[in-house]
């Protein structure tokens, strides 16, 4: 069963923040990948390709624009939540992504978090876990989704 001041977060959107996607940035975090796929870096190429300019390598939305923006506050206020119900070691629980549209050079998102469900299962060992699973929409600048991550934390 869930901590009752668990449950008070489920649904909780999170105030949206804006990342900006540099065509560097693209470029420093494909090489950090080790993908060399042309189209994330060479312009005469991607200009030629049917996306017409760079875009990035699955999985990356560019920066926040705003450092306060860095470590999403949904995390750390259900991760503070969970550690006062008991759970006091986190680990990262792994993530999923729906791709829509890529993300291209110059494109600016928002990206707005909800939690989207916290449930309870136990271990093998019998100990008791709360795996807290946040979603973050990801829209463009024209207004269309790109992508949707789900994030799972697991506390125990």
């Amino acid at each position: 069963m869930i901590p009752e001041e668990l449950k008070q977060y489920i649904g909780k959107q999170y105030a949206p923040h804006v990342r900006e996607v540099e065509k560097g940035a693209i470029r420093r975090y494909a090489e950090a990948i080790d993908d060399d796929n042309p189209i994330y870096c060479d312009e005469e190429y991607a200009t030629k390709s049917s996306y017409g300019t760079i875009i990035a390598p699955p999985g990356f939305f560019g920066w926040a624009k705003k450092r306060a923006d860095v470590a999403p506050k949904a995390i750390i206020e259900v991760w503070e939540a969970t550690m006062k119900a008991g759970y006091g070691r986190l680990l990262d629980g792994g993530i999923s992504y729906e791709f829509n549209l890529p993300v291209r050079e110059g494109d600016t998102l928002v990206a707005s978090m909800k939690v989207k469900d916290i449930y309870e299962r136990e271990g093998k060992s019998g100990t008791k876990m709360i795996f807290p699973v946040f979603e973050t929409t990801y829209i463009n600048q024209n207004g269309d989704i790109v992508a949707k991550a789900c994030h799972t934390m697991i506390s125990r």
